[in-house]
């Protein structure tokens, strides 16, 4: 193994180990501007859904420095285990605490 192939392996690490963090970085970003986690119930056209991902790839940098609200995915909230995950693109809102049935305990 030669210079080159050398340091194309340990900057190809590094490149890996700083897109990860930036993933998760977004996802915090999400969690804690957005209040989206997995599981979270979200509102779209009237229809209650629990997210089932965040495609944080979709996220913006707006020009104040902020980022755009990721696109979702979701099941209906009656069925969320069961039910196909539907693409609720950005068209979404927090569903309001109480707003839903007491879960099963």
């Amino acid at each position: 193994m030669d210079y080159g192939d050398s340091v194309q392996k340990v900057l190809l690490r590094k490149i890996q180990k700083a897109e990860q963090d930036l993933l998760q970085l977004k996802l915090d970003y999400c969690r804690f501007i957005f209040g989206l986690s997995h599981r979270t119930r979200v509102t779209s056209k009237g229809t209650s859904y629990v997210v089932r991902s965040v495609d944080v790839e979709s996220m913006e940098r707006l020009d104040d420095g902020s980022f755009s609200r990721p696109e979702v995915t979701g099941s209906p909230a009656g069925t969320p285990d069961t039910a196909d995950a539907v693409n609720l693109g950005v068209d979404w809102s927090l569903e309001e605490p109480g707003t839903h049935s007491k879960a099963r305990s």
